[in-house]
């Protein structure tokens, strides 16, 4: 009998988790307050967190933990120590991480759960399984952009004893996870690291026509969720959401329970929609879930703020702002007035009962008056029954004794280093320029993005002379195009190759080829680096998007001999989605006159600034360091993006936050 899959609920603060357990949640996932892919939510301590898993181990539920970020170099101490005090003091029943290195640092600090790869780890195709696997994962967490198709195909290929987990629910990511740098690029703070400020969100313009082009919709799968319940090895259902209240978190739960326990029952199938309904989550779309019927996962001429509409603002004789609610408010629901790209976007609670059409007086900051016609929404809501219900599991959970956090002594056993072995830099291309091909340089090596176009236009000469990078995302129904392209570059005598996802060496398997870690592939810390040297990479790329301070400490602790990208056009995210009303290859702008554009390349649509990374000028500090090779990438911008007026700087003089 095939087990039903557990549903996973989010939860950001204590109320949350308390609904989750309410609306009969399998699991809950949440944070701590450090190592969180959701630092904005309220997350959890360890003694908190100690109690929460006494009263789900005592109803037969399961926690994980989100350690879900990317760990610097001088975050490693620190996350072993929290783990080590996790697996003796709390002992959650699995971790969510992104980082690969976390793998061998999490046994290593005495954590005996599971350990699941996010959806941040960009685990795309079939073959990758394999990689995670191979490296101790224990489950991961598919991609959101994948069909229900691809997903029968990774289930296909999936190994006995690992999981997969899938996300059914909840706020889309229009960038794909793990592949997204936009927020860091603009601004420092990076959704690596839980603190993404989603400039995806934001209002931009093209050709005089504004729009919110990258605002995705919610995801929502609903009734199609009986389609997978039976799939191999899918055993989780996923619901987004850590920055979401409780009334979320229990309708959609109880939802998707019901759509889980009876698929052939029409009348739960109707009772299940109506629930969502009551969400108050965005606008919902299936995305690329159907591949013959794909909806939009944006709508850019439309708001896609979540909540109810429950009215817009009006403005009293004395200048104060007031609206009138098309249904009746009742104590501590939660309000959110405006969208959060205007100034005067606020949230604020309701403190008594207002009836339908009464008058609700917004009570605000003067740098917070709306205007009038600004819409309010509703955004949280606790009905007296759900208010009832938490406060009953709040008695069980004060009941829990758990355990009060206490230091722990652990030091990692950090990698062994290796030592600097020189390379050539690269200058990587689209295509080769014309009569180019017979030069060489000791100093230089050409690479080239593989393609079939670009095997089929090298000669077998020169071939084993180049680097070939392959692209930062492959999805499963390419996995065996790439297979082809890749057999057809070693019989041309390719043997030098830059993979922009870890999990791409599994497609090397077998061959004697010289692997290489790309930029891409996030690395940040040495113990990253030790599972990349595991899966068969002989070098990496560090992440761009690290600081000058990370820059100068990892090459001496590094196992890998380490690369790094000085300059060119550096992507801010990669989508699979092609954005509505967007044209590709012309500028569009921000409201503070930043300039991006689009290329679409494959499947997947970049989006690029209008100002390149360059820090050429750093060369000799880094060289110092220890960094022994270097890339510049070349990409030719649109005739219409403006020559750059801002330095490319990343976060060299800056914090990652």
């Amino acid at each position: 009998m095939t087990r039903k899959p557990e549903i996973l609920a989010p939860a950001g603060d204590t109320q949350s988790f308390l609904a989750a357990m309410a609306a009969g949640a399998d699991a809950v996932y949440l944070g701590l307050k450090h190592f969180s892919a959701r630092m904005q939510a309220d997350n959890f301590g360890s003694a908190e967190l100690s109690r929460m898993v006494e009263l789900a181990n005592e109803n037969d539920r399961r926690i994980y933990v989100a350690f879900n970020t990317l760990v610097k170099p001088d975050d490693v101490p620190a996350a072993g120590r929290l783990i080590a005090r996790l697996a003796r003091d709390v002992k959650p029943h699995g971790l969510i991480i992104q980082d690969p290195g976390l793998l061998s640092l999490a046994r290593q600090a005495g954590y005996e759960g599971g350990l699941f790869l996010s959806t941040l780890a960009n685990l795309t195709h079939p073959a990758s399984l394999l990689a995670a696997k191979e490296l101790g994962a224990d489950r991961v967490i598919l991609p959101r952009e994948l069909s229900i198709d691809e997903i029968k195909q990774i289930s296909a290929a999936c190994p006995e004893g690992l999981d997969l987990e899938l996300f059914i629910h909840g706020a889309l990511c229009w960038c794909v996870s793990g592949r997204c740098y936009w927020s860091s690029y603009m601004g420092g703070k990076s959704g690596l690291r839980g603190r993404c400020v989603q400039p995806c969100r934001r209002m931009y313009k093209q050709r005089g026509h504004n729009g919110r082009f990258f605002s995705c919709l919610d995801l929502s799968l609903d009734v199609l969720a009986k389609t997978i319940s039976d799939i191999p090895h899918l055993n989780c259902w996923k619901i987004e959401g850590r920055k979401k209240g409780p009334h979320y978190v229990y309708h959609v739960v109880t939802a998707y329970k019901m759509l889980r326990d009876n698929p052939d029952d029409p009348q739960a199938r109707k009772d299940a929609e109506k629930i969502l309904e009551m969400a108050l989550g965005r606008p919902s779309t299936r995305a690329r879930f159907l591949p013959q019927r794909m909806s939009e996962p944006t709508s850019p001429d439309s708001q896609t703020s979540s909540g109810r509409l429950v009215g817009k603002v009006q403005t009293d004789a004395e200048g104060r702002p007031f609206f009138k609610p098309h249904i009746e408010l009742i104590s501590y629901d939660y309000l959110r007035v405006g969208y959060e790209d205007e100034t005067w976007h606020s949230t604020l609670p309701v403190t008594r009962r207002t009836p339908k059409a009464g008058t609700f007086t917004l009570r605000l900051p003067r740098h917070k008056t709306p205007k009038s016609g600004t819409p309010v929404f509703l955004i949280d809501r606790r009905e007296p029954e759900l208010v009832r219900l938490i406060a009953d599991w709040k008695r069980k959970l004060e009941q829990c004794k758990g355990r009060e956090p206490a230091a722990v002594e652990f030091t990692p056993k950090m990698p062994k280093s290796a030592h600097a072995r020189r390379r050539p830099d690269m200058v990587l291309r689209a295509s080769l320029p014309y009569g180019s091909e017979t030069r060489r340089s000791r100093n230089v090596v050409t690479g080239l993005w593989l393609s079939p176009k670009s095997v089929r236009e090298v000669s077998r000469t020169v071939a084993p002379n180049m680097a070939w990078w392959l692209p930062p995302v492959i999805w499963p129904d390419e996995e065996e195009l790439w297979k082809r392209i890749i057999n057809e570059a070693t019989r041309n005598g390719a043997k030098h190759f830059v993979c922009n996802a870890p999990w791409q060496a599994a497609l090397f398997k077998g061959r004697e080829v010289d692997l290489i870690a790309g930029p891409f592939c996030n690395a940040a810390n040495p113990f990253t680096l030790e599972s990349f040297a595991k899966l068969g990479f002989v070098a990496a790329f560090v992440s761009p998007e690290l600081t000058k301070a990370d820059f100068m400490v990892l090459p001496k602790i590094s196992p890998l001999p380490l690369g790094i990208v000085l300059s060119g056009f550096w992507p801010m995210g990669v989508g699979r989605h092609e954005p509505t009303g967007i044209k590709p290859n012309e500028l569009f702008q921000s409201p503070k006159g930043e300039g991006f554009w689009t290329r679409r390349y494959g499947q997947n649509t970049w989006i690029y600034p209008a100002w390149p990374l360059d820090i050429t000028a750093h060369r000799p500090e880094l060289e110092a360091a220890g960094y022994s090779f270097f890339a510049r990438m070349e990409e030719n911008p649109p005739k219409s993006v403006p020559a750059a007026t801002r330095p490319g700087l990343f976060n060299w003089e800056g914090e990652l936050l």
